[in-house]
């Protein structure tokens, strides 16, 4: 066997194993998985099956869960990449990373350790690598082998630079990419009214709302949120991002007719980090079990736009420079929701930008373009939230509303739920609310101002309040002239006509 191919069976890389996973997506306990450790370290077995013995998951559970991890790829042409610009890949992290050793070679590209290896071989035979042995005494592991560029290795990476400038994990092909969003769907999860409620947290709505939003979330379709400004429309909407738990795999990039397009976003993508059982115990071999690295197991994302949405931030964007593309938002979201807040008020014209999401909502897909002129396809797997304050009917033509299958007010809120927002904002400075000094409020609003409830206007009011007490030195409560200074300052006084 060549001395550069043979593959250690313990390796254990950065990576989340299975126990991991099944904890963060809340399907077992971490003192399960410790168990089963345990068990499996006597019995055998794999650690899926032994957690199933436990009774600590179900077999179908189990099977649905797995059926959702990327596989790790067992050679070079299971990636579907060409072995050529896999080298080529490799020899751009080591070049730019200034990597030495096959443990690092293997956490930057993000493949298994024998396929490293395969292409380590490759670049000594080719001469673009020379072994430089061992660095520490202390690890006679093949991973640990360290490894220098030659200058015929630098001249064929600086010349493979200028072709593509990308240096960061493989890439997944489209075929891989168009799968996983189809197996991790946002409506594999079941939204119930316990999940909404808990995401709403001290927001508060009335129940008919809730009733509505349930269905629509199921759904997994496309709804509008809309209704007078001020009433919580983009409160609601981000509260719905932790509604859904699931666990979800997002590459780092995809490619695409030879292109690499850069997906994964730290920003977008909120990576769950491994648990905190040891991998240094004596049963760490056994936990081998690992997905495919070129995936982050994420949280579902939500991704939030407004006035600044452009038409041209939902196609790919391509640097020039570095000869890949930067995965637009929409594609980002994909298993999550993407929420156009202020719809209504982008640059672009609501008709316009109506008519580049007809497709994606109509027919769950979506068509985006290369550079080169090359149009591709891929799932549109996500849950569009449009978020508006002017009248629907002043925004979209019944065609494009008919496709919009649940919309949803969100109005004034009902005089009982203001007097709750009320004694929770009070609450929070400390203060209480007497019922007279809240019927003063609602009567000054309504009937001397003419102004309607909005949920909003507590906090507003009751921060006005304890300012203007503060500044007189006294402790928060409420008086008639604070109330009025409040209220007051919630709409501009109407200047009176002008006679000619």
């Amino acid at each position: 066997m060549h001395p550069f191919v043979w593959v250690e069976e313990g390796i254990i890389g950065a990576r989340m194993r299975l126990g991991d996973l099944l904890i963060r997506a809340n399907l077992v306990r971490e003192e399960n998985v410790a168990e089963a450790l345990r068990r499996q370290a006597g019995n055998g077995g794999r650690l899926g099956d032994n957690l199933v013995a436990m009774g600590a998951i179900g077999q179908q559970a189990l099977n649905t869960f797995l059926k959702r991890i990327p596989v790790e790829p067992a050679n070079i042409a299971a990636t579907g990449l060409d072995e050529i610009d896999l080298l080529s890949l490799l020899m751009r992290l080591i070049y730019t990373g200034r990597l030495e050793s096959c443990r690092q070679f293997v956490d930057a590209i993000c493949l298994p350790y024998h396929i490293v290896a395969e292409l380590v071989v490759m670049a000594i035979d080719r001469k673009l690598l020379h072994t430089l042995g061992m660095r520490s005494c202390a690890s006679e592991s093949p991973i640990d082998m360290s490894y220098t560029l030659t200058e015929e290795g630098k001249r064929w990476t600086i010349d493979s630079l200028e072709r593509l400038r990308y240096a960061g994990p493989a890439p997944v092909t489209l075929e891989e990419f168009t799968y996983q969003v189809s197996v991790q769907k946002l409506t594999n999860e079941l939204v119930t009214m316990e999940r909404i409620g808990a995401s709403l947290g001290e927001l508060t709505f009335d129940m008919s709302m809730v009733e509505q939003i349930g269905p629509a979330l199921n759904s997994g379709r496309a709804m509008l949120l809309y209704g007078p400004p001020g009433n919580g429309k983009t409160s609601f909407a981000f509260a719905l991002g932790s509604v859904f738990s699931d666990v979800i795999y997002v590459p780092y990039s995809i490619i695409v007719e030879g292109q690499i397009i850069r997906f994964h976003d730290p920003s977008i993508h909120a990576a769950v980090s491994p648990t905190e059982l040891s991998d240094e115990s004596e049963m760490s071999f056994i936990r081998a079990e690992e997905y495919d690295a070129r995936w982050v197991p994420c949280r579902r994302p939500f991704v939030a736009t407004g006035g600044e949405l452009t038409l041209e931030m939902l196609d790919l964007r391509y640097d020039a420079e570095g000869h890949f593309y930067e995965a637009p938002l929409h594609l980002k979201a994909l298993g999550g929701c993407f929420v156009i807040d202020d719809f209504g008020r982008q640059l672009v014209s609501p008709t316009s930008l109506l008519n580049r999401w007809i497709v994606p909502l109509e027919n769950r897909v979506d068509y985006l373009k290369l550079h080169t002129g090359k149009s591709f396809c891929i799932p549109f797997e996500e849950l569009v939230i449009f978020s508006t304050n002017m009248e629907p009917e002043d925004l979209m033509d019944p065609a494009f509303l008919r496709r919009l299958p649940y919309k949803i007010e969100v109005g004034a809120p009902s005089e009982e739920n203001y007097r709750r927002i009320f004694q929770k904002e009070c609450a929070r400075q400390g203060m209480t609310l007497p019922d007279d000094a809240f019927n003063a409020i609602v009567q000054k609003l309504q009937k001397e101002k003419g102004v309607e409830l909005a949920a909003f206007q507590p906090k507003f009011i009751v921060d006005q309040v304890v300012a203007s007490c503060r500044f007189m030195g006294q402790a928060p409560h409420f008086e008639p002239r604070f109330i009025e200074y409040a209220v007051n300052n919630l709409r501009v006084k109407r200047s009176a006509a002008v006679k000619v």
